[in-house]
């Protein structure tokens, strides 16, 4: 495969912040001196977050309005993007040698646009990408294969010298019903999908690492 573009997501394929999102609840509960119960990431795992901060208001008697509850919560998210996530290892010097090889990239992701960029720039490459394509301005979830499509129409590569880099079962879904050739990268938050994850992606390695070496 003659590699000519590149699609890559965020959020635990590029940056090491799955971590800050599955611990966020409990995190927001630590702050207001509550200690979270064992089981507070199952109990919002399916829940939106206007959803999740009807429960911590009613379930924990919180004295800060919906609003106000939002406004913390999403400080908190802003300052993990702003100066907190790391880079997951090996990243920069593999988008360099795709640069170098001049390779079009760019970012296709479920995270708002500001904080994408915020992190990108902080963490030095930004420089690397055309763009970044969220799901809001695309206007489908990355469980819809015209999120991928979109993105490769506006990168303005081929379908067959493009690779998807993701790391979650549902978007590596969707990519490869939209016929694109998928790396899979290893993130925690994947555990349980792992298995089904590697039979489906055409690579799987668990860094950067083995990507640098592929091309």
């Amino acid at each position: 495969m003659k590699l000519k573009g590149a699609i890559f997501d965020l959020d635990g394929t590029l940056i090491d912040s799955m971590h800050f999102w599955d611990d966020l609840g409990a995190e927001y509960l630590r702050q207001k001196g509550i200690i979270p119960p064992k089981n507070i990431n199952e109990l919002l795992k399916t829940l939106s977050l206007e959803q999740s901060i009807r429960y911590f208001k009613e379930a924990y008697s919180i004295n800060e309005s919906e609003d106000e509850i939002k406004k913390e919560i999403i400080e908190m998210i802003e300052n993990q993007y702003r100066y907190k996530v790391p880079l997951k290892p090996f990243v920069a010097p593999f988008l360099n040698k795709l640069y170098e090889k001049r390779v079009r990239m760019c970012i296709a992701t479920a995270t708002d646009y500001k904080l994408a960029m915020a992190a990108l720039e902080r963490l030095g490459i930004s420089k690397y990408f055309e763009f970044i394509l969220t799901c809001y301005e695309a206007g489908v979830g990355k469980d819809n294969p015209q999120f991928f499509l979109k993105a490769l129409e506006m990168l303005n590569t081929s379908k067959y010298e493009t690779i998807v880099f993701e790391d979650s079962l549902h978007a590596i879904k969707s990519a490869k019903t939209a016929g694109f050739f998928v790396a899979a990268m290893y993130d925690k938050s994947s555990e349980e999908d792992k298995e089904e994850i590697k039979s489906m992606a055409d690579i799987y390695l668990n860094s950067f690492e083995g990507f640098v070496k592929l091309i």
